[in-house]
């Protein structure tokens, strides 16, 4: 494929993600000429779903991505704004930092980390291809990509982290809305060229709650939890955390909860066979949990604020694919709500 190349790099990162970022600076730290490439650089650390960094077991890989010098545990120190040592009166092996964060503070972090790579270049454009050399065994080599605007740059290896953009579908009921996350559009030209290439691929899935407005929850009414009088930071290179700490909420659904969600489960993109991708292991949605756990009269609920000026709330523990009049109908039967 003849391709006018504007730039040669030894590494491209596609995707300005958690992987992305971990990935481009990892090359660059390694001295290798590195370009990242996403929509918008704007949008480089965003967080797509929780605004949270760690928790049990993956607050044990965050410190170890630290260990190697990595982006994420550094941006959850600048970012963090409820620290809390979950499993505290257990032993240290079982023990899990966690982290509410800032969504604005963690990727504003993540940008000034990245801007601190002097070979690190950030480019402001979607990969719509790849550039394929034809190679003797016929397999063909990856040689670089093409942007959405036509632009080229050619590499000695390309490192695919694009999240939830490959054809990435939105599913609420029976509604689909193609895209990447929530008002960005999906890759559909680079996920092409991947189907094309033959390599093995899968999907996974995962659901996400509805979010509040802060100024419309009783929280007089509800038990809140306080963030660690000392916050632990995650990164080993801070020996403490200087981000205003706040509390989140707690609250429960209920029986009458529970009649509303199974008596609409058909309507589910789960239930209704529409998506058909793995789930992740220890986020149940709301749906599976009133299915599976039939005996439980009652699930938790954390009320978690997405940043210190915002008024949005994330509320942990009602991930769903539920149509939005079926959520509303069960969200104003919680306590709180």
């Amino acid at each position: 494929m003849s391709q006018n190349i504007l730039d040669t790099f030894d590494v491209i990162v596609i995707g300005g993600g958690h992987a992305g970022a971990e990935a481009a600076a990892a090359a660059a730290r390694f001295r290798a000429k590195t370009a990242l490439v996403t929509h918008k650089l704007s949008t480089i650390g965003e967080m797509s779903c929780n605004p949270a960094i760690g928790g049990l077991g993956k607050g044990h890989l965050v410190r170890e991505v630290d260990a190697l010098d990595g982006v994420m545990g550094r941006a959850a120190d600048r970012g963090g704004i409820q620290f809390r040592m979950l499993n505290r009166s257990k032993g240290p092996a079982v023990r899990g930092p966690r982290t509410q964060a800032d969504r604005k503070l963690y990727r504003e972090a993540v940008q000034d980390i990245l801007r601190e790579y002097s070979n690190l270049t950030l480019i402001e454009d979607g990969v719509e291809d790849l550039i394929v050399e034809p190679t003797p065994d016929g397999k063909g080599r990856v040689a670089g990509v093409i942007g959405q605007s036509g632009r080229a740059w050619g590499a000695g290896a390309v490192v695919v982290t694009t999240g939830t953009f490959l054809k990435g579908l939105i599913h609420i009921g029976e509604k689909r809305i193609p895209a990447g996350r929530v008002d960005e559009a999906p890759a559909i030209g680079l996920s092409d060229r991947l189907y094309g290439l033959g390599l093995k691929m899968g999907r996974l899935k995962t659901g996400t709650p509805a979010r509040l407005r802060k100024s419309s929850i009783d929280w007089a009414g509800l038990e809140m939890q306080e963030a660690d009088a000392e916050p632990i930071p995650f990164s080993f290179l801070n020996d403490r955390i200087t981000v205003p700490q706040i509390a989140c909420g707690i609250t429960w659904t209920s029986a009458e909860v529970h009649a509303v969600i199974g008596d609409n489960i058909h309507k589910s993109a789960v239930y209704s066979g529409a998506i058909a991708g793995r789930g992740p292991r220890y986020c149940p949605s709301i749906e599976d949990k009133v299915k599976r756990f039939a005996d439980r009269d009652k699930h938790q609920i954390f009320l978690e604020p997405e940043g210190l000026d915002d008024d949005t709330v994330y509320p942990n523990g009602i991930s769903t694919s539920l149509p939005e009049d079926v959520q509303e109908a069960f969200i104003r039967k919680i306590h709180g709500l």
